[in-house]
Formats: structure tokens, C-alpha cells, sequence
């Protein structure tokens, strides 16, 4: 867990201009962590880090990964438009989707981006979406099926997985699309999700290098890029260790001196396409202690919601929490933390040891810079909370305002519902 950039009171200065429930990102700590990831796998040949724009989709989140050398990881086609604005485009951009409608690969392809394609079918299904021809460069999601240490929660096993191509399917694809005129080639995998054992990432190259190999066996094809996918966790947790990017690029570059080299395949680019352990650790959602309420158990009521926050709710997720103030005060109560959704599953923490809570105090939810607010919602008429950035010079700048009740209402057409007849 980081520590809150903001003292107690310049978060009590912060809260009067902006209303709780928002979230604030840490520019110099994204800054710096982008910069680590990419000195850890500087040791490849060619590196590139595609940010998953699912985890924090903000153009001005995107602009600064830019600028320290990031690309994008897309999945739609608002995604792409994204990138876009913040002057991402041409090979700087994987759109890796499923169930793509064509004018999304369209608008893909528009922009020159690298297209990882999830199905063999969906070959001619984009050739047709493009007029009958292939872009020069295609990528395809390889699901490697059982893997010997099981699945993960969030991606699931993947032999159960709706994602990716069966190995036998990849080595046709590959052969259909070199017979199609296509000119290069990428291979792609993604089998974890918030994964903290650093060995699984260097399992996962060593599957990916070896499918490469066979490849170009079997189907004369030289793979220049792979994406080893994202997965790469953080440590909600107390007692949990974040992933050690230096020895997983150490392994990982080991596999490729021992198998892509002697192949003749250097320099073959190897590429990440992380999010949470980029932003994740640098966004803290900060909501207003509104309630108390003592029954069978003690809650505290926020201001904000599974709405802000989709995680502990859906997923069990765990979030540290400091209260603004009281850091330093004894953890000698003990609280469902919880927000006003009718759903018994809305809370952020679930008899949680904290210091003494009132009403009007700022409650801080740590590691929400990733898959916060960007899987925000409207159930039960919540409107989603605004966006905040902490600039590397101590300015506090808004780069999403609070959504508003007209915003709510926008795509209802109440004019005419006088003259309809229930």
C-alpha cells in the first residue's frame, strides 16, 4: 500500500472545492512506476509496454503514459478513440477484442493498429470488413488450454475461458493468413489476472516461445512480436510482496537467448500490455463517512458505492482503508464499511479493524487506480464520481468532473412521455 500524496489537510481544503466521493491519481508515482517497468525489460532488444486502457480509460492518464514511451491496449472501439486523442496510434496500439463488430476493426485498422484476432473465423470475418484484403500485420490470442497450476478468478481456467485460439487452430491461422499475403506476424497470450507469483509470467514466455518455434516450422512464419498478455498483480493485501519486474525480464531473457536467438528470430520484440500494476497503486477513491449504524454489527455509511467501486463487491477484492487524520490512532473498532446501494454485497470492507470512525470523517481506499472508476455504473440512479490528478509540481488539476443528474436523464426522451399512452 502507498501512502495517501496529500496531507489531512490539504485533502480537507481538496473536499471543499470537490464533493466526495472522487478519485485522485499520483502523476509522479505512475511516472515512476511506468519507468520502472520499462528499465526492468530494457535488457530485450525491442520492448513495448501496450497500457490496458480497460483499467484506467482517461485520456490524460493516457497522455502522460505517452509521454514516457506507452502505448495502448484497446478492446473497443470508444478505446481506440481514446488512444487517439491522446496521440496513440499506428503500431503503438494492440486492439486485442472479442466479438468484434466490423466497424470496429475498421476504425482499427484506420488508426494502423497492431489487430490480435481471438478466433480463426474471425479472419474472414475481417478480411470482409475490410474489403477483401488483410492488413500487412496480424496478431492472434493463443489459449493454451489446462495449465498445470489451474486458473485464475478473474480469467478463469483456460480451458474454460471464452478467449483465444486452441494451439491447433493457431498453427492454420497462421498458414491461412501468410496465404492471404499478410507480411508479419505477432503471437499473443493472456492466462492470468492480477497474478503475484513472478514464476507464472516466465511459464507463460516459456509456453509463448515455444509455439513460436513450432510456427516457424510448421508454417515457415517468423514471429516478430509476442505479448506475453498483462496479469501482472499489486499487493492489496498487508503481507503480500509486489512482483519483482527485474527477475521475471532476467527469466524471461534467459528463455529467449536459450530458444529465440539460436532460431534466428532476433530481435523479436516481447511486449506487456499491463494496467493495474502501472495506475493501480496511484489511485485512491476518497468518500465521506456519512452514517453509523449499530446493530447485530458496526456499519459506516459512505458517501460512495460499489457504484465508485466495483471490486470488493463483485469480486471479494480486498482494499486497504485509512481514515484522513487518524492514521496514527489504534485500529480498536471493528466495521463493515458500506455504501447505499440495495445490494447486501455493497461494501467496501467487511469487519475491518480501524480506528475510531465519525460522521464527516474522509475515508481514503487505497490501490483504486486501476479498475475503479472505469468499472463504475448507474444502478439504482448513482452517479459516477469525478476524476483528479496530483501533478508532479503539487497542483491538483480535474480531469473528469462528477456526473450530474442531467447526465443521468441524457439518453431519456421526456418530452414525449405526456402524450404516451401506459
Amino acid at each position: 500500500m502507498n501512502k495517501f500524496p496529500l496531507s489531512h489537510s490539504g485533502l480537507l481544503e481538496l473536499a471543499k472545492k470537490y464533493p466526495t466521493p472522487f478519485y485522485v491519481y499520483d502523476e509522479k508515482g505512475i511516472r515512476d512506476n511506468m519507468r520502472y517497468f520499462t528499465k526492468a525489460f530494457s535488457i530485450f532488444p525491442e520492448f513495448r509496454e501496450y497500457f490496458a486502457v480497460k483499467a484506467l480509460p482517461n485520456p490524460y492518464i493516457l497522455k502522460i503514459l505517452e509521454n514516457e514511451g506507452c502505448g495502448g491496449d484497446c478492446s473497443s472501439l470508444p478505446e481506440l478513440m481514446l488512444c487517439e486523442k491522446a496521440g496513440i496510434t499506428g503500431h503503438r496500439i494492440m486492439f486485442t477484442s472479442n466479438d468484434t463488430p466490423a466497424e470496429e476493426f475498421r476504425y482499427a485498422e484506420k488508426l494502423g493498429a497492431i489487430i490480435n484476432l481471438d478466433d480463426i473465423t474471425h479472419i474472414d470475418f475481417l478480411k470482409d470488413a475490410l474489403g477483401g484484403r488483410m492488413p500487412d500485420t496480424i496478431c492472434f490470442r493463443y489459449n493454451p488450454g489446462p495449465l498445470k497450476k489451474g486458473g485464475n478468478a478473474i480469467i478463469g481456467k483456460p480451458e474454460e475461458a471464452k478467449y483465444g485460439l486452441t494451439h491447433d487452430q493457431m498453427i492454420e491461422s497462421y498458414k491461412i493468413c501468410k496465404s492471404l499475403g499478410v507480411k508479419h506476424f505477432g503471437l499473443h497470450t493472456m492466462v492470468a489476472s492480477n497474478e503475484l507469483n513472478p514464476d507464472f509470467f516466465v511459464d507463460t514466455a516459456k509456453i509463448v516461445f515455444d509455439l513460436v518455434l513450432e510456427v516457424q516450422e510448421k508454417c515457415g512464419v517468423n514471429i516478430e512480436f509476442v505479448d506475453l498478455g498483462g496479469g501482472v498483480g499489486i499487493p492489496y493485501k498487508p503481507g503480500q510482496k509486489k512482483i519483482d519486474l527485474d527477475y521475471v525480464a532476467e527469466k524471461i531473457h534467459a528463455l529467449y537467448k536459450e530458444k529465440i536467438i539460436p532460431a534466428g528470430l532476433d530481435p523479436m520484440a516481447v511486449c506487456f500490455e499491463s494496467g493495474r500494476p502501472i495506475t493501480g497503486p496511484y489511485g485512491w477513491l476518497v468518500t465521506k463517512a456519512i452514517h453509523q449504524k449499530h446493530i447485530y454489527r458496526e456499519y459506516i455509511g459512505c458517501d460512495a458505492s460499489m457504484a465508485d467501486l466495483m471490486r470488493p463487491g463483485m469480486y471479494g477484492a480486498y482494499h486497504e482503508i485509512t481514515v484522513s487524520g487518524k492514521e496514527d490512532l489504534p485500529k480498536d473498532h471493528v466495521y463493515d464499511v458500506t455504501g447505499s446501494l440495495c445490494e447486501n454485497c455493497d461494501k467496501f470492507a467487511v469487519q475491518r479493524e480501524l480506528p475510531k470512525i465519525d460522521e464527516g470523517d474522509l475515508l481514503i481506499i487505497h490501490d483504486a487506480g486501476a479498475h475503479g472508476r472505469a468499472m463504475g455504473f448507474n444502478y439504482n440512479g448513482k452517479l459516477r464520481a469525478g476524476e483528479l490528478l496530483l501533478r508532479t509540481d503539487g497542483s491538483v488539476v480535474q480531469i473528469r468532473r462528477a456526473e450530474t443528474i442531467d447526465d443521468y436523464f441524457a439518453t431519456l426522451d421526456f418530452s414525449g412521455l405526456s402524450s404516451f399512452k401506459a
